[in-house]
């Protein structure tokens, strides 16, 4: 199992962010995509995840191996923290919950309505769910945006299970998560030129 990306290039509202991005991810590895606030860093996980079409470029890997995670916690508030897994374990074919209620740390709150939990608790739910997708490839926009410190840990120890798993994990986040064994790609690099204007665009500027 290997996520290859290929001289990507990816666009935001039509204007071209990113471009000529390669990477690559074996089994057991992670890769921390950093870069400053609003360079392109989610476009390019939504478009390796096949939430939308590149611009140019090739993705190696078929979207159904994958699980995409992003701000949204994607839980349905009026059920349970259990039957929010249930639900998610049904859709992606998997029976096992047990695993995702100790991992985030849920078992205590199975039984509570998800809208009555917390952020934390919320976000925490919200990841639960890439454990019971069963798909080896994680792809985590911000994962740990509203958690404290012992929430992260648990994040942390998540992903590194799923890893010695055999699986892998592509992810954005500015938080320090503790994964030594983390590969980091700096997206600066690849920002995308600016077009150039020729006169007749010039002269409305």
């Amino acid at each position: 199992m290997e996520l290859t990306v290929q001289d990507l290039s990816v666009t935001r509202g039509g204007v071209p962010v990113l471009e000529g991005v390669s990477f690559d991810v074996a089994a057991g590895e992670v890769l921390i995509l950093r870069g400053p606030n609003g360079i392109g860093k989610t476009t390019l996980l939504r478009t390796v995840a096949g939430l939308q079409p590149p611009l140019s470029g090739h993705v190696g890997l078929e979207r159904e191996a994958m699980a995409y995670a992003a701000h949204a916690d994607g839980i349905k508030a009026t059920l349970s923290v259990r039957e929010n897994l249930a639900f998610w374990a049904a859709v992606f074919g998997t029976g096992d919950i047990a695993s995702a209620l100790t991992s985030f740390d849920l078992a205590a709150l199975a039984d509570r309505a998800a809208g009555g939990l917390s952020a934390g608790q919320k976000r925490r739910l919200g990841l639960a769910r890439m454990v019971v997708t069963g798909r080896p490839v994680w792809v985590l926009d911000e994962p740990t945006v509203s958690l404290d410190t012992q929430a992260v840990a648990l994040f942390a120890q998540a992903v590194r299970a799923h890893l010695a798993g055999g699986g892998l994990a592509l992810m954005a986040t500015h938080i320090d998560l503790g994964l030594d064994e983390a590969r980091v790609l700096d997206v600066g690099p690849f920002k995308a030129k600016a077009p150039d204007l020729d006169d007749f665009d010039g002269a409305f500027l």
